[in-house]
């Protein structure tokens, strides 16, 4: 099975626009976070793991946050 065959439920970012811009949406399983453009469904996808997604969450906080 591959990634495009597994049922995801699909959130847009609460930092995503409703007028066009850059959009992403996430779905996570239990050992994946799946990330696309909003505006292209059937586009290409990222897949993390939740060890990778985790740190990735983590450096944006500690910039956002000056650490």
């Amino acid at each position: 099975m591959n990634n495009n065959d597994i049922e995801l439920s699909w959130f847009k970012s609460s930092y995503s626009s409703g007028e066009g811009g850059m959009c992403v949406e996430v779905a996570a399983t239990a050992d994946t976070v799946h990330v696309r453009d909003s505006k292209n469904l059937h586009g290409s996808r990222l897949a993390f793991s939740i060890r990778q997604w985790d740190a990735f969450i983590d450096r944006l906080t500690a910039e956002e946050f000056g650490a």
